[in-house]
């Protein structure tokens, strides 16, 4: 369990599913990345436009499905976590499984980057 007073970032929130652990630095942004995405808008009733519209997209054409989940991805990114740059989007589509690989860099620091993965 953590305490208040091992937490160094400013920037944190408790992990998903891990009872008194939490997210800070670049674990917190790709926990952040992963809610956003995964969160279908209008969902939220305080924030109605949070999340993203990627599950539009599930039936849609392999092609088509993935430039519309790529654009959907950092269209929402970019609107709800302001602290990073999107640098790629890949989207792999299997039988029952959708990847979404972000590979993104930190807007306050040119040298800090991550890599998150999205699964459907």
């Amino acid at each position: 369990m953590t305490t208040l007073n091992e937490i160094t970032y400013v920037d944190w929130q408790y992990k998903l599913n891990k009872i008194g652990s939490v997210a800070e630095g670049v674990e917190d942004i790709n926990q952040c990345i992963a809610i956003i995405l995964l969160t279908q808008k209008g969902s939220d009733p305080l924030r109605p436009t949070f999340g993203s519209d990627i599950y539009k997209y599930i039936d849609y054409p392999i092609n088509s499905a993935k430039a519309n989940i790529i654009r959907e991805s950092i269209e929402a990114i970019e609107k709800w976590e302001t602290r990073i740059k999107v640098d790629s989007v890949i989207v792999e589509i299997k039988e029952t499984q959708i990847k979404i690989q972000i590979q993104w860099s930190l807007k306050s620091s040119n040298t800090t980057t991550g890599s998150t993965e999205v699964n459907l």
